[in-house]
């Protein structure tokens, strides 16, 4: 028996095919090679096409149908795991009626500052656990207010995995964990937040029907079957945002334990038993995907927009596009931390929620025309993108959140020993490195939807830790540098 993942990124849709019985990756494809594009059509807008995502999955799974020891008809289940936070609007025949409003989208943060200013902060705090922010329930306010004609024909509101399921199944439908990435699930009620609904007039009908992250949430139409090269029938049995699904796939499932990841955005994620909130709502806490009324499981969730990103710009536009990554960090090995005085701010996609959703920009200090080259830059960039998960990571302790161990990926940033190293050494904590991916982890969570396993925990137990990075005892040389990019870091805050 095997299960298949799904990851819908920004930059790709990852494909995983697993071994029921020994848990083991038989195969993993992603498609694009290149990265999907985004679309940007104003400043701070960012816009995605569903269909991309569709014909991009489809090639993905036609890609990893070819790999040697998959077999079509043994694929007994099927997991997703998607990008968090957009917003997609289908018609009454399921047409897409606008691209998508993707994660780094910025354009509705002042409909959210709006939306809290009328609720207040004591409501948001005990209904919501969050500031309705630049989620997804703001930017369906932006297109009520701006694109009223796209609006009135809205018949369903889809998170980019309820989009995903949609177009497999045929049925529309959402989760909690997913309606509270959106900033749509009231933790008080346990209902959906009709108040915050009605505020920004979005229509109760909008939201599907909720059925469980884990659980059948419907069957591959023989439509969708025969444009993906699968057999029709096979159930849907999980799905969850990008975050959950990565701390699903680390086993991170109960309270105390954290898992991060360094992609196109950046994110750390612990899970907590109590409603815990940051007074400023930089960090945002959401239904894990195994949380119930009953039993209460919180993902306490850091994301920085702009970590892999810069880095990846960094290579293609710094004179490394020649360079492969290994070699990047070859050239930074040799450079002293701190790079020589040169600092980097990876601000520079969207607004940043831990920044109070202030659109800073990248931003370079201390550049010294004659002594600085592309191995300081490149080490300046590791180093900024890591101060910015410490400086993150910082108001997560402040939550009483643990982050002594912190379980990773590797597939992602993580892999660069002077990122790794930098956190560690700053914040005393040790890094797991764990040999999985986030496909991996939703076509082993689509087991235990299945019920082929009797629990997540099972359904992960046998990952393998391949690589762990120590604190070492304390680094007064990266914590001075630390200090240092900090304080830049809050002058240029109180001068915007």
């Amino acid at each position: 028996m095997q299960f298949i993942g799904i990851d819908l990124g920004s930059s790709s849709i990852k494909v995983a095919v697993v071994d029921g019985e020994t848990q083991s990756t038989v195969a993993v494809c992603r498609f694009p090679e290149q990265e999907m594009e985004i679309q940007a059509p104003e400043p701070l807008w960012a816009e995605q096409d569903p269909e991309l995502w569709w014909k991009s999955m489809q090639s993905a799974i036609h890609l990893v149908l070819q790999e040697p020891g998959v077999h079509a008809q043994d694929i007994a289940a099927i997991g997703i795991g998607y990008q968090m936070h957009g917003l997609v609007l289908c018609g009454r025949d399921g047409e897409v009626l606008r691209p998508s409003i993707i994660w780094c989208d910025s354009r509705a943060v002042s409909y959210g500052n709006q939306g809290y200013a009328s609720l207040g902060s004591s409501y948001c705090r005990k209904h919501l656990l969050n500031s309705p922010g630049n989620f997804t329930a703001s930017k369906m306010k932006w297109v009520i207010e701006n694109e009223p004609h796209i609006a009135d024909q809205a018949e369903f509101l889809f998170l980019p995995g309820d989009y995903l399921a949609f177009r497999m199944t045929g049925t529309p439908s959402t989760t909690i964990s997913g309606l509270s990435e959106g900033i749509m699930w009231d933790f008080s009620t346990h209902t959906i937040a009709h108040d915050l609904l009605s505020l920004y007039g979005i229509g109760d009908s909008l939201i599907p029907a909720i059925v469980p992250n884990t659980g059948m949430q419907g069957v591959l139409t023989s439509y969708a079957a025969a444009e993906l090269g699968l057999p029709a029938g096979i159930p849907i049995t999980y799905r969850a945002g990008d975050q959950p699904n990565n701390a699903v796939s680390l086993g991170v499932l109960n309270p105390g334990e954290v898992a991060a990841t360094g992609g196109t955005s950046g994110v750390v994620y612990g899970v907590v038993d109590q409603n815990t909130t940051d007074p400023s709502f930089r960090v945002n806490t959401f239904a894990h995907v195994n949380h119930s009324e009953a039993i209460k499981r919180l993902g306490v969730l850091l994301c920085i927009n702009g970590t892999g990103i810069q880095y990846n710009w960094l290579r293609q536009h710094m004179g490394g596009s020649q360079f492969s990554y290994d070699q990047l960090e070859h050239k930074a090995s040799v450079i002293s931390t701190g790079a020589e005085g040169l600092s980097l701010f990876p601000f520079g996609n969207g607004a940043e929620r831990m920044l109070d959703n202030q659109v800073l920009g990248g931003a370079w200090h201390g550049l010294d025309f004659n002594r600085h080259g592309l191995g300081h830059v490149i080490r300046a960039g590791l180093e900024g993108i890591a101060f910015s998960f410490i400086y993150g990571m910082e108001i997560m302790k402040a939550m009483g959140v643990n982050v002594a161990h912190i379980r990773v990926g590797n597939d992602n940033l993580f892999r660069s020993s002077i990122f790794s190293n930098t956190v560690a050494q700053a914040m005393s904590s040790t890094i797991e490195v764990v040999e999985t991916t986030g496909a991996v982890g939703a076509a082993l969570a689509a087991g235990h939807g299945l019920g082929y396993y009797s629990s997540l925990e099972e359904a992960t137990q046998k990952r393998k830790s391949v690589l762990m990075f120590s604190p070492k005892g304390m680094n007064t040389e990266v914590l001075a540098t630390y200090q240092h990019w900090k304080s830049l870091l809050d002058k240029q805050l109180a001068h915007t």
